[in-house]
């Protein structure tokens, strides 16, 4: 069993966040979803980063670190969509006790310094995705290769940015079955 804290997207906790939770919750895991927004949520891409610029990129790190803070002593997997994937990422790198990474939809920028040797990481991820252009993947995976993170990349042709969203246009069921299949097992194999 793993302890996962799961990080929303820019649209903030939705529907389809409390339903991934739950689908991980009845494989065995122990799963925390907090509310970065404080009950706001958005309808459209454009609304959440109107959100998310207005807490702050420094804010919105602020409140994940606290969620998380008082389960990170157990050993967290750190996980998240898009925006909190980025999120996910910061604290993953920065926890020395952090089991694993799942990265749905997003990554984020990787320090230098870095160093999370040996550390499970899976990116799940649109191909192609406008918000994560090859190029970028490229140089994330070489970067949290150097990290000495173990990163594994599965893109999804066709799917959409946010494909296991299924409230969203760019949804796609084939490929998020696809994804909950192979995360799940990453899951069980760090819990």
């Amino acid at each position: 069993m793993a302890d996962v804290v799961l990080f929303h997207s820019a649209y903030g906790l939705r529907p389809a966040v409390h339903t991934a939770a739950e689908r991980l919750r009845a494989a065995g895991h122990q799963v925390h979803v907090p509310d970065l927004y404080d009950g706001r949520t958005a309808g459209t891409v454009e609304e959440g980063m109107e959100i998310k610029d207005d807490i702050g990129t420094d804010e919105l790190l602020r409140r994940a670190v606290a969620a998380a803070a008082p389960y990170s002593d157990k050993g967290l997997v750190y996980a998240g969509f898009s925006l909190g994937a980025s999120l996910a990422q910061t604290l993953a790198l920065g926890d020395v006790k952090a089991r694993g990474l799942l990265l749905l939809h997003g990554t984020g920028d990787i320090a230098d310094d870095a160093s999370s040797p040996g550390l499970p990481v899976q990116l799940h991820v649109a191909d192609p995705d406008p918000f994560e252009p090859h190029d970028w993947q490229t140089a994330w995976y070489l970067r949290i290769g150097r990290a000495g993170a173990d990163a594994e990349v599965f893109p999804y042709a066709g799917a959409g940015h946010l494909y296991t969203d299924p409230e969203l246009p760019d949804y796609d069921a084939e490929a998020a079955e696809a994804t909950w299949r192979v995360a799940l097992a990453f899951l069980d194999e760090v819990g």
